[in-house]
């Protein structure tokens, strides 16, 4: 009586599992090669659908901002320390930094605001993008995960944007004021780039005969956003903590210049610091990645995270919009790179030290949320 060939793990995966006697494959479960092309078609295709709808949504805000630049002006942002507590507050509300830089950008398109508001705003953008890794904590150790590991990584997010971005806009603001660039006003419609008038202009030709009221067409903007971020986000590769690249994360990416690198790198595909922060929950909560190694990367996804918002600020502002975006980007990276290579041990360990303090109790990071929430609405009342 004759044996069975033993079947190996790679046969397994290859689908090749043969029987001895016969010699006759059995069918592979893998993909084929033609249904992984549709896929890949289908990604594509989803991912140009979405950044069509990023661009749309840029032409609708800037028109409905336009038609209320007086009144927004007036009403929401009536000083500098407003706009920045204003594009604060609307990161919290729409859990993403992205979408308000870029309605920064379509208000100074529209001269709803000026330069300085327009670079103070999309400093709030960031400096509250990071909230919905707070959330994701906070969701993650309702599943039974440790109260401190899970929201620990949204505490140091917060603490450690604030800690470079706020040295940051000090550097920012002083290259703009001695109009380091050139001149700081909006461009016109002849500076954007011609194929998103071909192909936009009828669309918002047949908007206007419409007659819609701006407040809709800024809502539909919004709406279309977000549209646009959650199709690029459907068609981006799951990261979890059972992904290859991760497993060895702590051993071989131990050191801080090349945790900055892999921040950098995720958020420059993932284009959102949201997403790219938020996959450190699950891995800190987890043991993949230890606190001190989350610093550095969370400083190279601060970078990165500007490259959506740039080709924004090219597209409705033109090159004006475009260098104030620059010179954040510029600036955050100048701090970052100061503090890695020049006192790095320190900012960490007080970033940590403080981290600790806030999660050692539910009072005191009652308190943490407290203040975070009444800091940009108190920059809203300055005049």
């Amino acid at each position: 009586m004759s044996q069975e060939t033993p079947v190996t793990p790679k046969a397994e995966r290859l689908g090749i599992v043969q029987q001895a006697q016969s010699g006759i494959s059995l069918p592979s479960s893998a993909p084929t090669w033609y249904s992984l092309v549709l896929k890949g078609l289908l990604k594509a295709l989803m991912a140009l659908a979405g950044l069509f709808f990023f661009i749309l949504a840029l032409q609708f805000l800037r028109e409905g901002a336009g038609l209320y630049s007086s009144q927004i002006q007036t009403m929401l942002i009536t000083s500098n320390t407003s706009a920045l507590g204003f594009g604060w507050l609307l990161a919290y509300t729409f859990l993403s930094g992205s979408p308000v830089a870029a309605i920064a950008v379509t208000l100074f398109a529209s001269h709803s605001i000026n330069s300085m508001q327009t670079l103070l705003m999309i400093t709030g953008s960031r400096l509250g993008a990071s909230f919905v890794v707070l959330g994701i904590g906070f969701i993650y150790s309702l599943r039974g995960h440790e109260r401190g590991k899970s929201v620990s990584i949204g505490i140091l997010s917060l603490l450690t944007t604030a800690a470079i971005y706020l040295p940051a806009l000090a550097v920012g603001l002083g290259m703009m004021q001695t109009n380091l660039l050139g001149v700081w006003q909006p461009g016109d419609i002849a500076e954007v780039p011609s194929f998103i008038k071909i192909i936009y202009g009828p669309i918002m030709d047949r908007l206007d005969m419409l007659q819609m009221p701006g407040w809709l067409i800024f809502i539909v903007g919004v709406g279309t956003m977000l549209m646009a971020f959650k199709l690029l986000d459907s068609v981006l590769p799951e990261m979890t903590s059972d992904t290859g690249a991760f497993a060895n994360l702590q051993r071989y990416l131990a050191h801080p210049l090349a945790m900055f690198a892999l921040g950098a790198l995720v958020t420059s595909i993932t284009m959102s610091v949201s997403v790219s922060l938020s996959i450190l929950v699950p891995l800190h909560a987890k043991g993949f990645v230890r606190r001190e190694h989350a610093v550095p990367y969370i400083m190279g996804a601060n970078i990165t995270t500007f490259i959506d918002t740039l080709i924004a600020a090219l597209s409705v502002g033109g090159p004006a919009a475009f260098m104030i975006v620059l010179i954040e980007m510029v600036s955050v990276t100048l701090v970052s790179l100061v503090v890695l290579l020049t006192c790095y041990g320190p900012f960490k360990n007080g970033i940590l030290w403080l981290q600790e303090k806030i999660a050692a109790s539910k009072l005191s990071l009652a308190a943490f949320v407290g203040v975070i929430m009444v800091i940009p609405l108190g920059l809203m009342f300055i005049r």
